[in-house]
């Protein structure tokens, strides 16, 4: 499948049973979810999918089934967090093997590699993999900014496509299409700037609360492409104290407890995460309740014509 990157692909949660392996029947009721709703591709093993956690052995396990789940309707995409060069192309290529369409690629973890260090890291990965890349820029987390310049060099490779554009900064957005135009196409990554980035220009949106709420993170995308603006920014200001939920520590925990109140998930996570208690699960709770309570009636919002 050609990997076209627009729309929204959810960073998918990993769902684990109370016996802490791998929860498939529930990971397929949200995968259905997702495809009901009319996103348009999975990202696999991102923070949101405790990928620090996952041995991988699970991880391929998790591609071979979910590429199984999709039947060819999105693409499914493997994320490579790894430590070393070595590692992170095992990982691609495990990727590739296992049926994945797609990377997204963090930078090194652990060690705060510099400029030339993290762009020999993404070339080597990109040199020896097929598969087309989109690298995960989100310098407030990981401590590492792709800049512009190490991006002039990047897209030297012709595998490395998009950029998951999490630095908070929106007039970024506009930096990238000055600067390159549609050779690098931009995925938003922050929840809380996602209308704001889609409105300057960017191509998609990699979501997060869409693993609880993915009719609605659609809807949103599909109005503004469409034109309808206002009726976008209605259901986006219902949204965003959820969408809040997602950029905050406890974000794993957050997004399960919402994939709990609609029915799509578990708060299940795993060790040394642990489910919210307390005041701190109270507030959670209240925002989620509020949510659900004060929650649209959506428009129709599939197979609108795209504003031109």
């Amino acid at each position: 499948m050609s990997l076209k990157w627009e729309g929204v692909m959810p960073a998918v949660t990993t769902k684990f049973t109370d016996n802490d392996t791998l929860d498939l029947q529930m990971f397929e009721t949200n995968i259905k979810a997702q495809l009901d709703a009319g996103v348009h591709g999975i990202v696999l093993g991102g923070t949101l999918g405790e990928a620090s956690t996952l041995l991988d052995e699970e991880k391929s396990i998790l591609t071979q089934e979910t590429v199984k789940m999709v039947n060819g309707k999105v693409p499914v995409l493997m994320n490579v967090a790894e430590q070393s060069t070595k590692g992170a192309i095992t990982a691609a290529q495990k990727a590739e093997d296992d049926g994945a369409g797609g990377l997204m690629m963090l930078p090194p973890m652990r060690y705060k590699a510099g400029d030339r260090e993290t762009v020999e890291y993404f070339k080597a990965v990109a040199n020896n993999t097929s598969l087309p890349i989109m690298i995960y820029n989100n310098p407030v987390d990981y401590k590492i900014e792709v800049t512009l310049d190490m991006f002039e060099e990047l897209l030297k490779c012709n595998n490395i496509e998009a950029v998951k554009e999490s630095t908070r900064d929106i007039s970024n957005v506009t930096r990238i299409k000055n600067r390159f135009g549609n050779r690098l196409k931009i995925m938003t990554g922050v929840d809380t700037v996602a209308l704001e980035s889609l409105l300057m220009g960017a191509d998609g949106w990699i979501a997060g609360l869409v693993c609880a709420f993915p009719k609605e993170t659609v809807a949103i995308y599909e109005l503004q492409k469409a034109g309808r603006i206002k009726e976008a920014l209605e259901i986006y200001r219902w949204f965003l104290p959820l969408l809040e939920l997602d950029i905050n520590p406890k974000l794993v925990q957050n997004i399960k407890l919402a994939e709990v109140a609609t029915g799509i998930g578990t708060e299940n996570v795993r060790a040394p995460r642990l489910p919210l208690v307390g005041d701190e699960r109270k507030k959670v709770l209240a925002i989620i309740a509020k949510g659900m309570r004060t929650r649209l009636t959506l428009p129709e919002y599939k197979n609108l014509q795209a504003l031109v």
